[in-house]
């Protein structure tokens, strides 16, 4: 699935790299294609309060659209 830049997306697996894990919020910042046409997106990812807490890079796999029956919470790194 292609998304817009600059929105939200959920991520569909965990990230243990960065602590991240399924169903947190990233923002989309890049676009690019492996050589082997893969898609994939830059990630960035903010805390509670706005604060950059990671920025990556993960397949377009790894994430998928937020939807309306979904509700944000919030969990300790």
């Amino acid at each position: 699935m292609k998304f817009d830049l600059y929105t939200d997306v959920a991520l569909k697996c965990d990230v243990p790299e960065h602590r991240l894990r399924r169903g947190d919020i990233v923002k989309l910042v890049e676009h690019h294609v492996a050589l082997d046409g893969t898609e994939g997106y830059s990630i960035e990812v903010f805390n509670a309060l706005g604060d950059t807490i990671a920025v990556t890079s993960v397949p377009a796999s790894a994430l998928e659209a937020l939807r309306r029956d979904e509700v944000l919470c919030a969990r300790t790194l």
